[in-house]
């Protein structure tokens, strides 16, 4: 494991809390004001990948000026309102604030201007990372995993030239954070096959950047979570992507980082991920043992949708084993959970677990224990509760029901589901739902001359071949 070594130094003077911005939240948790603010960038062409922590951060007032996609997102959500009605500080006021700031200086202005890149999501908002750090995550170009995880390869490219890493500050730390942001963003537009070997080394820098040491204990503890979450991210990249044991490597690590440093979080999603691997991977007790093992981590943490997804990771274990009192109990306790809705206590990374992914998985069980009909109409629930947003999981879902729809002697149902699922194939790349497909075609094979189904089969064919 990678140490880390720390530093004393006098502590910045705090960010003021942006109020008025809290204020507008309202009700709402972090992660459904997150959702609008989402949603209303879709409304006008924008592109932001706001999370519950960029939330936090703006009413922390970590944030003083957002940047000019978050701008006009903001300004349409609140009409007749100014950025400083909404609690911000005027860009003028931020504007060259960078010579004069230091590598722990908080309280910044986001001063990209995304419009002309056709990924414009969230960057960097603070002015430590250097110019090139910037200029690296904000390349644009049709190649979207080259443009999103460039940053922290320059790291990298430091230790392999032989040249010593300097000890990180804050800059890296959101680098570090940024790249796990982006990786889940393009997952969850594109799959996992085309990002995988460009997200290898991210996650090299970062623990490169953990041997190097940090500036101060909190940026210390920034970088051993981050370097966990990217590790976590990456070997969910590599269990979509079909490669198990790399997975399996990369999950191990993020466990050992959780336990190094006691982060119960982090230690409760790895085991959640774990749990998820052990299924797919045929090892239907080991899911069972890591799910339970991460409910009694996540207990304490205070949030319920965590509990509700790990209870659905245990329920996915039972299935396997066949085991369905388990899985009925297991799935009981997950659907309580959920009901219980948002929380601030919620962890970022699980910006993709609503309604959607509560039938999705429930369909999966019902699958795995054969009952097809129970599981379409979960499946079929799920692709219709999922936001667009989620492109992967719209594919994933659909497929699931293709397959039920198919196995539960409904071919020409399970067909036209499969030929919406090679339509989305043309921007998601991945293994596990070509794979789910390729299942699918061989159980409508005998059923050729019903309708739609030669239609399938002769399209599923024709699909290119990935590497």
């Amino acid at each position: 494991m990678a140490s880390s070594t720390v530093t004393s130094s006098q502590p910045p003077t705090p960010p003021r809390p942006n109020l008025a911005f809290r204020r507008l939240r309202g009700q709402r948790s972090p992660a459904e004001f997150a959702a609008a603010v989402r949603r209303a960038a879709r409304e006008i062409g924008e592109s932001v990948s706001c999370d519950a922590r960029y939330v936090g951060r703006v009413e922390a007032g970590e944030i003083r000026c957002p940047n000019y996609a978050y701008e006009r997102v903001f300004l349409h959500m609140f009409p007749g309102r100014t950025l400083t009605d909404l609690g911000f500080a005027s860009r003028a006021s931020v504007r060259g604030r960078r010579a004069r700031a230091t590598d722990e200086t908080p309280g910044t202005c986001e001063p990209y201007d995304t419009q002309d890149t056709q990924d414009p999501d969230e960057t960097y908002d603070n002015y430590e990372e250097s110019d090139v750090l910037r200029r690296a995550f904000m390349t644009g170009g049709a190649t979207v995993a080259a443009a999103s995880l460039g940053p922290l390869g320059l790291a990298l490219d430091a230790t392999a030239a032989g040249r010593p890493v300097r000890r990180a500050g804050t800059g890296e730390a959101g680098a570090l954070e940024e790249a796990v942001r982006r990786i889940r963003l393009l997952d969850d537009r594109h799959g996992a096959d085309g990002l995988y070997q460009r997200a290898a080394a991210p996650l090299r820098a970062a623990y490169a950047l953990l041997d190097a040491g940090a500036t101060r204990q909190t940026t210390a503890d920034r970088l051993h979570s981050g370097a966990g979450e990217l590790a976590i991210s990456v070997g969910w990249l590599a269990h979509d992507s079909g490669r198990f044991d790399d997975a399996r490597s990369h999950y191990a690590e993020a466990l050992a980082t959780a336990r190094v440093t006691g982060d119960d979080a982090l230690e409760a999603h790895a085991f959640c991920n774990t749990a998820f691997l052990a299924r797919d991977s045929g090892r239907p007790r080991e899911a069972v043992r890591a799910a339970q093992a991460a409910q009694r981590v996540a207990r304490p943490l205070g949030s319920a949708r965590l509990m509700s997804l790990l209870a659905l990771r245990e329920a996915g274990g039972w299935a396997g084993l066949a085991d369905r009192t388990g899985c009925e109990q297991a799935l009981v306790r997950a659907q309580a959970y959920f009901e219980r809705g948002h929380s601030d206590a919620d962890p970022e990374w699980m910006s993709f677990y609503g309604e959607a992914e509560l039938e999705g998985l429930e369909a999966q069980c019902w699958s795995t224990l054969g009952d097809w009909r129970r599981a379409a109409r979960h499946a079929r629930r799920a692709a219709d509760l999922q936001d667009p947003h989620f492109t992967r999981n719209i594919a994933l879902y659909t497929a699931e029901l293709a397959d039920d729809l198919a196995r539960g002697g409904h071919p020409d149902e399970g067909a036209a589901a499969g030929l919406r699922v090679l339509e989305l194939l043309g921007e998601v790349q991945s293994s596990r739902i070509r794979t789910m497909l390729a299942a699918t075609a061989r159980v409508l094979l005998p059923h050729r001359r019903a309708s739609g189904v030669s239609a399938f089969l002769d399209r599923h064919t024709s699909l290119p071949r990935t590497a």
